[in-house]
Protein backbone atom coordinates (compact mmCIF):
# COMPACT_ATOMS: atom_id res chain seq x y z
CA UNK A 1 0.00 0.00 0.00
CA UNK A 2 1.03 3.33 -0.67
CA UNK A 3 2.47 5.91 2.44
CA UNK A 4 0.10 8.29 3.89
CA UNK A 5 2.47 11.22 2.06
CA UNK A 6 2.03 9.34 -1.18
CA UNK A 7 -1.46 8.85 -0.72
CA UNK A 8 -2.31 12.52 -0.81
CA UNK A 9 -0.02 13.57 -3.34
CA UNK A 10 -1.81 11.61 -5.36
CA UNK A 11 -5.08 13.20 -4.35
CA UNK A 12 -7.10 15.79 -6.23
CA UNK A 13 -8.03 18.97 -3.97
CA UNK A 14 -11.58 21.00 -4.70
CA UNK A 15 -11.83 25.08 -3.52
CA UNK A 16 -13.24 25.47 -0.08
CA UNK A 17 -15.64 27.71 -1.25
CA UNK A 18 -17.09 25.14 -3.43
CA UNK A 19 -17.64 22.84 -0.01
CA UNK A 20 -18.38 25.25 2.16
CA UNK A 21 -21.06 26.38 0.13
CA UNK A 22 -22.73 23.09 0.08
CA UNK A 23 -23.33 23.73 4.03
CA UNK A 24 -24.73 27.26 3.36
CA UNK A 25 -21.76 29.42 3.70
CA UNK A 26 -20.57 31.50 0.92
CA UNK A 27 -17.26 32.48 0.17
CA UNK A 28 -17.74 35.93 1.64
CA UNK A 29 -18.22 34.56 5.15
CA UNK A 30 -14.92 33.14 4.61
CA UNK A 31 -11.39 34.20 5.86
CA UNK A 32 -9.27 32.36 2.64
CA UNK A 33 -5.03 31.10 3.43
CA UNK A 34 -5.43 29.72 -0.21
CA UNK A 35 -7.83 27.77 -2.23
CA UNK A 36 -8.08 24.98 0.18
CA UNK A 37 -8.32 26.52 3.65
CA UNK A 38 -10.51 29.15 5.22
CA UNK A 39 -11.71 30.34 8.44
CA UNK A 40 -15.63 31.23 8.71
CA UNK A 41 -16.16 34.41 10.17
CA UNK A 42 -18.07 34.64 13.30
CA UNK A 43 -21.72 36.32 11.52
CA UNK A 44 -22.30 32.56 9.98
CA UNK A 45 -22.68 31.16 13.48
CA UNK A 46 -24.96 34.18 14.57
CA UNK A 47 -26.78 34.27 11.17
CA UNK A 48 -27.38 30.16 12.15
CA UNK A 49 -28.32 30.65 15.75
CA UNK A 50 -31.99 29.69 15.50
CA UNK A 51 -31.35 26.28 13.39
CA UNK A 52 -31.98 23.48 14.97
CA UNK A 53 -28.82 21.14 15.92
CA UNK A 54 -28.07 17.87 14.25
CA UNK A 55 -27.07 14.41 15.57
CA UNK A 56 -23.02 14.14 17.77
CA UNK A 57 -21.43 11.63 17.67
CA UNK A 58 -18.00 11.19 19.41
CA UNK A 59 -15.05 9.09 18.51
CA UNK A 60 -13.20 7.57 21.35
CA UNK A 61 -10.86 4.82 21.93
CA UNK A 62 -9.35 2.13 24.39
CA UNK A 63 -6.34 2.55 26.44
CA UNK A 64 -3.34 3.61 23.88
CA UNK A 65 -0.87 1.15 22.56
CA UNK A 66 2.47 0.92 20.59
CA UNK A 67 0.30 -0.59 18.48
CA UNK A 68 -1.94 2.07 17.51
CA UNK A 69 -5.51 2.58 17.56
CA UNK A 70 -6.94 4.67 14.86
CA UNK A 71 -9.33 7.03 16.55
CA UNK A 72 -8.66 10.08 14.09
CA UNK A 73 -9.06 7.77 11.06
CA UNK A 74 -11.66 5.96 12.15
CA UNK A 75 -13.50 9.22 12.79
CA UNK A 76 -12.32 10.70 9.16
CA UNK A 77 -13.84 7.48 7.87
CA UNK A 78 -16.92 7.85 9.56
CA UNK A 79 -17.23 10.97 8.29
CA UNK A 80 -16.54 9.70 4.28
CA UNK A 81 -18.69 6.73 4.89
CA UNK A 82 -22.21 8.84 5.94
CA UNK A 83 -21.62 11.41 3.28
CA UNK A 84 -20.85 8.52 1.14
CA UNK A 85 -24.41 6.70 2.11
CA UNK A 86 -25.86 10.36 0.99
CA UNK A 87 -26.07 12.55 5.16
CA UNK A 88 -25.01 16.00 5.01
CA UNK A 89 -22.21 14.74 7.51
CA UNK A 90 -19.55 17.51 8.89
CA UNK A 91 -16.25 16.37 11.28
CA UNK A 92 -14.99 18.20 13.87
CA UNK A 93 -11.60 17.45 14.52
CA UNK A 94 -8.27 19.45 16.90
CA UNK A 95 -5.34 20.63 15.66
CA UNK A 96 -2.07 18.38 15.15
CA UNK A 97 0.50 19.99 17.63
CA UNK A 98 3.88 20.18 16.24
CA UNK A 99 5.98 18.55 19.16
CA UNK A 100 4.54 15.07 18.04
CA UNK A 101 5.10 15.84 14.55
CA UNK A 102 8.16 15.81 15.09
CA UNK A 103 8.68 13.39 17.99
CA UNK A 104 7.30 9.81 18.33
CA UNK A 105 3.72 10.26 16.76
CA UNK A 106 4.48 12.17 13.48
CA UNK A 107 1.44 13.71 11.77
CA UNK A 108 -2.27 13.51 13.24
CA UNK A 109 -4.55 14.13 10.08
CA UNK A 110 -5.45 10.16 9.90
CA UNK A 111 -4.07 7.39 8.06
CA UNK A 112 -4.23 5.41 4.40
CA UNK A 113 -6.61 6.33 2.59
CA UNK A 114 -9.07 8.49 5.33
CA UNK A 115 -6.79 11.63 6.08
CA UNK A 116 -6.91 15.22 6.42
CA UNK A 117 -6.38 17.47 3.49
CA UNK A 118 -4.01 19.04 2.89
CA UNK A 119 -1.97 17.20 4.86
CA UNK A 120 1.26 19.09 5.32
CA UNK A 121 -0.09 22.21 6.07
CA UNK A 122 -2.33 21.04 8.62
CA UNK A 123 0.55 18.79 10.69
CA UNK A 124 3.04 22.40 10.45
CA UNK A 125 1.51 25.59 10.23
CA UNK A 126 -1.28 25.67 9.18
CA UNK A 127 -3.43 28.98 9.88
CA UNK A 128 -1.41 29.76 12.93
CA UNK A 129 -3.62 29.27 15.69
CA UNK A 130 -1.02 27.31 17.86
CA UNK A 131 1.69 30.14 17.20
CA UNK A 132 -1.11 32.73 18.67
CA UNK A 133 -1.16 30.80 21.56
CA UNK A 134 2.12 30.32 21.73
CA UNK A 135 3.01 34.00 21.80
CA UNK A 136 0.02 35.24 23.87
CA UNK A 137 0.89 32.31 26.59
CA UNK A 138 4.41 33.78 26.43
CA UNK A 139 3.28 37.32 26.29
CA UNK A 140 1.61 36.96 29.75
CA UNK A 141 5.52 36.05 31.10
CA UNK A 142 6.95 38.42 29.80
CA UNK A 143 4.84 40.90 31.13
CA UNK A 144 4.78 39.47 34.71
CA UNK A 145 8.87 39.28 34.66
CA UNK A 146 8.96 42.76 33.31
CA UNK A 147 6.28 44.04 35.76
CA UNK A 148 8.44 42.34 38.63
CA UNK A 149 11.53 44.53 37.32
CA UNK A 150 10.28 47.66 37.04
CA UNK A 151 9.05 47.87 40.52
CA UNK A 152 6.35 45.35 41.51
CA UNK A 153 3.23 47.73 41.84
CA UNK A 154 1.04 44.52 42.12
CA UNK A 155 3.83 43.13 45.29
CA UNK A 156 3.94 39.84 43.19
CA UNK A 157 6.12 37.36 45.11
CA UNK A 158 8.51 36.08 42.92
CA UNK A 159 7.84 32.64 44.29
CA UNK A 160 4.23 32.17 43.47
CA UNK A 161 4.34 32.94 39.67
CA UNK A 162 2.36 29.78 38.62
CA UNK A 163 2.02 31.02 34.97
CA UNK A 164 4.42 28.96 32.67
CA UNK A 165 5.80 29.92 29.62
CA UNK A 166 4.99 27.29 26.81
CA UNK A 167 6.58 26.27 23.22
CA UNK A 168 5.04 23.64 20.70
CA UNK A 169 7.69 21.43 20.62
CA UNK A 170 9.03 18.13 22.47
CA UNK A 171 12.43 19.76 24.32
CA UNK A 172 13.02 17.88 27.65
CA UNK A 173 15.56 20.09 28.63
CA UNK A 174 12.93 22.61 29.45
CA UNK A 175 11.04 20.82 31.74
CA UNK A 176 12.83 23.17 34.21
CA UNK A 177 14.83 26.42 33.68
CA UNK A 178 16.14 29.15 35.85
CA UNK A 179 15.28 33.02 34.13
CA UNK A 180 16.12 36.62 35.13
CA UNK A 181 19.99 35.91 34.85
CA UNK A 182 20.83 38.79 32.39
CA UNK A 183 21.59 41.37 35.10
CA UNK A 184 21.58 42.38 38.45
CA UNK A 185 18.07 44.24 38.82
CA UNK A 186 16.16 40.81 37.95
CA UNK A 187 14.69 38.66 40.22
CA UNK A 188 16.05 35.32 39.28
CA UNK A 189 13.53 31.88 39.43
CA UNK A 190 13.25 28.62 38.11
CA UNK A 191 10.39 28.43 35.36
CA UNK A 192 8.44 25.81 34.12
CA UNK A 193 7.74 25.11 29.89
CA UNK A 194 4.69 23.66 28.92
CA UNK A 195 4.05 21.93 25.10
CA UNK A 196 1.63 24.57 23.85
CA UNK A 197 -1.26 22.31 23.85
CA UNK A 198 -1.30 22.44 27.46
CA UNK A 199 -1.10 25.89 27.80
CA UNK A 200 -4.33 26.94 29.58
CA UNK A 201 -4.76 29.93 26.69
CA UNK A 202 -5.81 26.94 24.65
CA UNK A 203 -8.08 25.61 26.90
CA UNK A 204 -9.55 28.84 27.12
CA UNK A 205 -9.33 28.99 23.38
CA UNK A 206 -11.29 25.90 23.17
CA UNK A 207 -13.75 26.80 25.90
CA UNK A 208 -15.08 30.06 24.56
CA UNK A 209 -18.28 30.69 22.99
CA UNK A 210 -17.34 33.96 21.56
CA UNK A 211 -15.26 37.18 21.74
CA UNK A 212 -16.84 38.90 24.91
CA UNK A 213 -16.59 35.00 26.38
CA UNK A 214 -13.03 34.50 25.57
CA UNK A 215 -11.88 38.29 27.49
CA UNK A 216 -14.48 37.08 30.74
CA UNK A 217 -12.47 33.58 30.69
CA UNK A 218 -8.89 35.83 30.02
CA UNK A 219 -9.79 38.00 32.66
CA UNK A 220 -10.04 35.71 35.49
CA UNK A 221 -7.08 33.39 34.47
CA UNK A 222 -4.73 33.55 37.82
CA UNK A 223 -1.19 34.20 37.36
CA UNK A 224 0.77 34.50 40.39
CA UNK A 225 0.25 35.33 44.25
CA UNK A 226 0.98 38.70 46.22
CA UNK A 227 3.06 38.28 48.77
CA UNK A 228 -0.24 38.23 51.36
CA UNK A 229 -1.50 35.62 49.11
CA UNK A 230 -4.20 36.77 47.23
CA UNK A 231 -4.75 35.74 43.18
CA UNK A 232 -3.02 38.04 40.55
CA UNK A 233 -5.02 37.68 37.55
CA UNK A 234 -4.33 38.44 33.70
CA UNK A 235 -6.85 41.63 34.05
CA UNK A 236 -4.74 42.81 37.17
CA UNK A 237 -1.97 42.97 34.64
CA UNK A 238 -3.76 44.60 32.48
CA UNK A 239 -2.91 42.81 29.15
CA UNK A 240 -6.06 41.03 28.42
CA UNK A 241 -6.50 43.60 25.14
CA UNK A 242 -3.21 42.69 23.48
CA UNK A 243 -4.02 38.99 24.11
CA UNK A 244 -7.57 39.39 22.49
CA UNK A 245 -5.49 40.73 19.22
CA UNK A 246 -3.09 37.52 18.98
CA UNK A 247 -5.84 35.40 19.67
CA UNK A 248 -8.96 37.64 17.40
CA UNK A 249 -8.26 35.09 14.26
CA UNK A 250 -7.45 31.96 15.97
CA UNK A 251 -11.19 31.90 17.75
CA UNK A 252 -12.48 31.55 14.07
CA UNK A 253 -12.90 27.37 13.23
CA UNK A 254 -11.11 26.07 9.95
CA UNK A 255 -12.01 24.59 7.12
CA UNK A 256 -10.79 21.90 5.82
CA UNK A 257 -11.54 18.36 3.94
CA UNK A 258 -11.23 14.87 3.37
CA UNK A 259 -9.36 12.83 0.71
CA UNK A 260 -12.83 12.00 -0.71
CA UNK A 261 -13.81 15.83 -0.45
CA UNK A 262 -15.71 16.27 2.33
CA UNK A 263 -15.77 19.34 4.46
CA UNK A 264 -14.52 19.36 7.50
CA UNK A 265 -13.81 21.74 10.70
CA UNK A 266 -10.24 21.47 12.62
CA UNK A 267 -9.91 23.56 15.27
CA UNK A 268 -8.05 24.03 18.73
CA UNK A 269 -6.33 21.21 20.27
CA UNK A 270 -6.01 21.48 24.06
CA UNK A 271 -3.86 17.97 25.00
CA UNK A 272 -6.62 15.61 27.14
CA UNK A 273 -3.83 14.27 29.61
CA UNK A 274 -3.84 18.19 30.88
CA UNK A 275 -6.29 19.81 29.31
CA UNK A 276 -9.81 18.72 28.35
CA UNK A 277 -8.36 17.03 24.92
CA UNK A 278 -11.20 18.37 22.03
CA UNK A 279 -11.91 21.32 19.50
CA UNK A 280 -13.35 24.26 20.02
CA UNK A 281 -17.03 24.68 21.49
CA UNK A 282 -17.30 27.04 18.84
CA UNK A 283 -16.04 24.57 15.93
CA UNK A 284 -18.78 21.92 17.20
CA UNK A 285 -21.56 24.19 17.45
CA UNK A 286 -20.95 25.70 14.38
CA UNK A 287 -21.37 22.07 12.68
CA UNK A 288 -24.27 21.23 14.47
CA UNK A 289 -26.09 24.05 12.91
CA UNK A 290 -24.36 23.01 9.52
CA UNK A 291 -24.84 19.32 9.06
CA UNK A 292 -27.36 16.56 10.35
CA UNK A 293 -24.88 14.48 11.76
CA UNK A 294 -21.65 15.52 13.51
CA UNK A 295 -18.46 13.58 14.10
CA UNK A 296 -16.25 14.47 16.67
CA UNK A 297 -13.30 12.99 18.18
CA UNK A 298 -11.81 13.34 22.03
CA UNK A 299 -8.04 12.40 23.08
CA UNK A 300 -6.79 9.29 24.21
CA UNK A 301 -8.70 6.77 25.63
CA UNK A 302 -12.59 7.05 26.93
CA UNK A 303 -10.81 7.24 30.46
CA UNK A 304 -9.41 10.72 29.54
CA UNK A 305 -10.95 12.27 26.32
CA UNK A 306 -14.53 10.79 26.53
CA UNK A 307 -14.61 11.83 30.41
CA UNK A 308 -13.72 14.97 29.66
CA UNK A 309 -15.70 15.79 26.82
CA UNK A 310 -18.49 14.65 28.61
CA UNK A 311 -18.46 15.94 31.83
CA UNK A 312 -16.50 19.27 31.08
CA UNK A 313 -16.93 20.25 27.40
CA UNK A 314 -20.79 18.68 27.35
CA UNK A 315 -21.74 20.51 30.37
CA UNK A 316 -19.93 23.99 29.43
CA UNK A 317 -21.45 24.41 26.33
CA UNK A 318 -24.83 22.50 26.84
CA UNK A 319 -24.09 20.05 24.20
CA UNK A 320 -26.43 16.76 23.64
CA UNK A 321 -24.29 13.73 22.14
CA UNK A 322 -26.08 11.15 20.27
CA UNK A 323 -23.46 8.35 20.73
CA UNK A 324 -20.05 7.46 21.49
CA UNK A 325 -18.22 4.91 18.81
CA UNK A 326 -15.42 2.84 20.61
CA UNK A 327 -12.29 2.51 18.19
CA UNK A 328 -10.39 -0.95 19.19
CA UNK A 329 -7.94 -2.86 17.15
CA UNK A 330 -7.17 -6.49 18.06
CA UNK A 331 -3.71 -5.95 17.99
CA UNK A 332 -3.93 -3.17 20.51
CA UNK A 333 -6.03 -5.59 22.87
CA UNK A 334 -3.69 -8.78 22.22
CA UNK A 335 -1.13 -5.98 23.93
CA UNK A 336 -3.14 -5.48 26.59
CA UNK A 337 -3.71 -9.18 27.06
CA UNK A 338 -0.18 -9.16 27.32
CA UNK A 339 1.48 -10.02 23.88
CA UNK A 340 4.54 -8.26 23.46
CA UNK A 341 5.01 -5.30 20.62
CA UNK A 342 7.17 -7.90 18.10
CA UNK A 343 4.73 -11.03 18.74
CA UNK A 344 1.35 -8.89 17.94
CA UNK A 345 1.33 -10.30 14.21
CA UNK A 346 0.50 -13.91 15.62
CA UNK A 347 -2.80 -14.93 16.67
CA UNK A 348 -3.22 -15.53 20.20
CA UNK A 349 -6.93 -15.73 21.11
CA UNK A 350 -6.29 -16.22 24.59
CA UNK A 351 -4.49 -12.85 24.97
CA UNK A 352 -7.18 -11.19 22.87
CA UNK A 353 -9.54 -12.50 25.37
CA UNK A 354 -7.83 -11.55 28.50
CA UNK A 355 -7.14 -7.90 26.87
CA UNK A 356 -10.48 -7.67 25.60
CA UNK A 357 -10.77 -6.19 29.46
CA UNK A 358 -9.96 -2.73 28.43
CA UNK A 359 -12.26 -2.55 25.88
CA UNK A 360 -15.20 -3.83 28.25
CA UNK A 361 -13.93 -0.73 30.98
CA UNK A 362 -14.29 2.02 28.60
CA UNK A 363 -17.68 0.75 27.35
CA UNK A 364 -18.44 0.96 30.89
CA UNK A 365 -17.16 4.09 31.44
CA UNK A 366 -19.41 4.69 28.22
CA UNK A 367 -22.23 3.60 30.27
CA UNK A 368 -22.02 5.85 32.71
CA UNK A 369 -23.39 8.49 30.71
CA UNK A 370 -26.72 6.66 29.73
CA UNK A 371 -25.26 7.13 25.98
CA UNK A 372 -25.57 4.42 23.38
CA UNK A 373 -22.02 2.76 21.89
CA UNK A 374 -21.12 1.07 18.81
CA UNK A 375 -17.59 -0.84 18.77
CA UNK A 376 -16.02 0.06 15.95
CA UNK A 377 -13.04 -3.17 15.14
CA UNK A 378 -10.08 -1.32 13.49
CA UNK A 379 -9.04 -4.31 10.99
CA UNK A 380 -5.27 -4.76 10.23
CA UNK A 381 -4.11 -7.77 8.21
CA UNK A 382 -2.12 -9.46 10.19
CA UNK A 383 -5.86 -9.92 11.95
CA UNK A 384 -6.68 -13.88 11.98
CA UNK A 385 -9.94 -14.82 11.22
CA UNK A 386 -10.72 -17.01 14.05
CA UNK A 387 -9.62 -13.63 15.94
CA UNK A 388 -11.91 -11.48 14.30
CA UNK A 389 -14.35 -14.38 14.90
CA UNK A 390 -13.98 -14.27 18.79
CA UNK A 391 -14.83 -10.40 18.81
CA UNK A 392 -18.10 -10.80 17.19
CA UNK A 393 -19.15 -13.24 19.48
CA UNK A 394 -17.66 -11.45 22.28
CA UNK A 395 -19.76 -8.34 20.99
CA UNK A 396 -22.64 -10.54 20.81
CA UNK A 397 -22.31 -11.73 24.24
CA UNK A 398 -22.12 -8.37 26.08
CA UNK A 399 -24.67 -7.06 24.08
CA UNK A 400 -22.68 -4.55 22.17
CA UNK A 401 -22.63 -3.60 18.25
CA UNK A 402 -19.94 -3.89 16.31
CA UNK A 403 -18.59 -3.09 12.90
CA UNK A 404 -15.22 -4.07 11.33
CA UNK A 405 -13.49 -0.89 9.70
CA UNK A 406 -11.14 -1.07 6.83
CA UNK A 407 -11.25 2.91 6.49
CA UNK A 408 -6.93 2.91 6.27
CA UNK A 409 -6.88 0.81 3.73
CA UNK A 410 -10.63 1.63 1.64
CA UNK A 411 -11.66 5.00 2.32
CA UNK A 412 -15.41 5.68 2.70
CA UNK A 413 -15.78 1.91 1.06
CA UNK A 414 -14.37 0.16 3.87
CA UNK A 415 -16.98 2.47 6.71
CA UNK A 416 -19.97 1.58 5.61
CA UNK A 417 -20.38 -1.37 7.97
CA UNK A 418 -19.59 1.19 10.81
CA UNK A 419 -21.85 4.11 9.12
CA UNK A 420 -24.68 1.32 9.21
CA UNK A 421 -24.20 0.42 12.50
CA UNK A 422 -24.22 4.07 13.86
CA UNK A 423 -27.12 5.01 11.88
CA UNK A 424 -29.10 1.80 13.41
CA UNK A 425 -27.98 2.81 17.43
CA UNK A 426 -28.54 6.59 16.63
CA UNK A 427 -31.18 7.50 19.68
CA UNK A 428 -32.25 11.40 20.91
CA UNK A 429 -29.91 11.89 23.20
CA UNK A 430 -30.48 10.57 27.04
CA UNK A 431 -27.38 12.41 27.98
CA UNK A 432 -26.37 12.72 31.90
CA UNK A 433 -22.96 14.06 33.09
CA UNK A 434 -21.11 12.26 35.65
CA UNK A 435 -21.16 14.64 38.06
CA UNK A 436 -22.69 18.63 38.47
CA UNK A 437 -20.19 21.25 38.62
CA UNK A 438 -21.80 22.20 41.73
CA UNK A 439 -21.64 19.09 43.83
CA UNK A 440 -18.63 18.25 46.66
CA UNK A 441 -15.16 18.82 45.57
CA UNK A 442 -13.77 15.27 46.97
CA UNK A 443 -17.25 13.72 45.41
CA UNK A 444 -16.54 14.99 41.73
CA UNK A 445 -12.78 13.96 42.10
CA UNK A 446 -13.90 10.36 43.55
CA UNK A 447 -16.39 9.26 41.25
CA UNK A 448 -14.22 9.74 38.57
CA UNK A 449 -11.52 7.57 40.32
CA UNK A 450 -13.83 5.10 41.28
CA UNK A 451 -15.84 4.99 38.13
CA UNK A 452 -14.52 5.80 35.62
CA UNK A 453 -10.96 4.26 36.30
CA UNK A 454 -12.16 1.73 38.22
CA UNK A 455 -9.72 2.35 41.16
CA UNK A 456 -10.01 0.99 44.97
CA UNK A 457 -8.54 3.74 46.56
CA UNK A 458 -7.80 7.33 46.57
CA UNK A 459 -4.45 8.85 48.27
CA UNK A 460 -3.85 12.66 48.29
CA UNK A 461 -0.77 14.05 48.90
CA UNK A 462 -0.78 16.53 52.06
CA UNK A 463 -0.15 19.01 49.82
CA UNK A 464 -3.22 18.61 47.72
CA UNK A 465 -5.06 18.04 50.19
CA UNK A 466 -4.40 21.64 51.89
CA UNK A 467 -5.45 22.72 48.56
CA UNK A 468 -8.75 21.14 48.05
CA UNK A 469 -9.60 21.74 51.59
CA UNK A 470 -9.04 25.83 50.28
CA UNK A 471 -10.94 25.25 47.27
CA UNK A 472 -13.76 23.41 49.12
CA UNK A 473 -14.43 26.76 50.62
CA UNK A 474 -13.67 29.15 47.68
CA UNK A 475 -15.15 31.07 44.88
CA UNK A 476 -13.53 28.08 42.53
CA UNK A 477 -15.24 25.25 43.98
CA UNK A 478 -18.07 24.55 41.42
CA UNK A 479 -15.42 24.65 38.81
CA UNK A 480 -14.94 21.15 36.85
CA UNK A 481 -12.42 18.49 37.50
CA UNK A 482 -9.72 18.05 35.06
CA UNK A 483 -7.68 14.71 36.04
CA UNK A 484 -4.05 14.89 34.47
CA UNK A 485 -3.49 11.61 33.81
CA UNK A 486 -1.09 9.10 31.89
CA UNK A 487 -3.15 8.25 29.12
CA UNK A 488 -1.24 5.04 28.47
CA UNK A 489 -3.16 3.24 31.41
CA UNK A 490 -6.41 3.57 33.28
CA UNK A 491 -4.15 3.85 36.27
CA UNK A 492 -2.39 6.27 36.65
CA UNK A 493 0.77 4.11 36.10
CA UNK A 494 1.88 4.30 32.58
CA UNK A 495 3.57 0.64 32.40
CA UNK A 496 0.34 -1.17 33.75
CA UNK A 497 -1.42 -2.03 30.14
CA UNK A 498 -4.65 -3.73 30.43
CA UNK A 499 -7.33 -3.33 33.84
CA UNK A 500 -5.71 -4.78 36.93
CA UNK A 501 -7.96 -5.55 40.06
CA UNK A 502 -6.83 -3.26 42.58
CA UNK A 503 -5.07 -0.04 41.71
CA UNK A 504 -5.32 3.27 43.98
CA UNK A 505 -5.05 7.13 42.18
CA UNK A 506 -2.72 8.89 43.57
CA UNK A 507 -3.08 12.69 43.85
CA UNK A 508 -0.09 14.37 43.94
CA UNK A 509 -0.55 18.30 43.05
CA UNK A 510 -3.75 20.64 42.84
CA UNK A 511 -3.74 23.51 40.42
CA UNK A 512 -6.14 25.91 40.21
CA UNK A 513 -6.63 26.97 35.82
CA UNK A 514 -8.94 29.84 37.03
CA UNK A 515 -9.73 30.76 33.43
CA UNK A 516 -10.54 27.57 31.57
CA UNK A 517 -12.66 26.82 35.00
CA UNK A 518 -10.88 23.44 35.86
CA UNK A 519 -9.71 22.40 39.56
CA UNK A 520 -6.27 20.22 38.18
CA UNK A 521 -5.59 17.19 39.62
CA UNK A 522 -2.18 15.79 38.57
CA UNK A 523 -1.21 12.00 39.09
CA UNK A 524 1.43 9.81 39.26
CA UNK A 525 4.33 11.37 37.04
CA UNK A 526 2.36 13.22 34.58
CA UNK A 527 4.80 16.03 32.53
CA UNK A 528 3.52 18.62 30.42
CA UNK A 529 6.38 19.17 28.02
CA UNK A 530 6.90 15.87 26.44
CA UNK A 531 10.51 14.83 25.32
CA UNK A 532 12.12 12.98 22.00
CA UNK A 533 12.53 9.52 21.40
CA UNK A 534 15.89 8.69 19.93
CA UNK A 535 15.23 8.31 16.82
CA UNK A 536 12.38 11.43 16.18
CA UNK A 537 10.26 12.00 13.31
CA UNK A 538 12.58 15.16 12.86
CA UNK A 539 15.51 12.73 11.56
CA UNK A 540 12.87 11.23 8.77
CA UNK A 541 11.21 14.60 7.65
CA UNK A 542 12.85 16.24 4.35
CA UNK A 543 12.24 18.04 1.20
CA UNK A 544 13.20 17.55 -2.17
CA UNK A 545 14.64 20.02 -4.79
CA UNK A 546 10.93 20.04 -6.42
CA UNK A 547 9.59 21.47 -3.55
CA UNK A 548 8.05 18.48 -2.27
CA UNK A 549 7.80 17.08 1.39
CA UNK A 550 8.61 13.45 2.19
CA UNK A 551 9.14 11.29 5.36
CA UNK A 552 5.67 13.36 7.17
CA UNK A 553 3.26 11.02 8.35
Amino acid sequence: MLSDIEIINQSKLEPIDALAGKFGISADELFHYGKYIAKVEPEVYERLAGKKDGKLILVTAITPTPAGEGKSTTTIGLVDALCRMGKKCLGALREPSLGPVFGIKGGAAGGGYAQVNPMVELNLHFTGDIHAVTTANNLISAVIDNHIFQGNALDIDPEKVSWKRCLDLNDRALRRVQVGLSSAKETPRYDVFNISVASEIMAILCLARDHADLRRLLDRTIVAQRRDGRPVTIKDLGITGSLMVLLKDALKPNLVQTLENNLMIVHGGPFANIAHGCNSIIATKLALKLADYVVTEAGFGADLGAEKFLDIKCQEAGLKPNLVVVVATIRALKYHGGQSVNALSQCDVEALRRGVKNLKRHLDTVALYNLPTVVALNLFASDAPEEIAFMEAWAKEVGVPLAKSEVFAKGSEGGLELGEKVLENLKESAYAPLYKREEPVYEKIEKICYKVYGATAVEYAPEALRDLREIASSPYKDFYICMAKTPNSVTDDPKIAGVPDNHTIHIKEIRLAAGAGFIVCLTGSIMTMPGLPKAPMALRIDLTPDGKITGLM
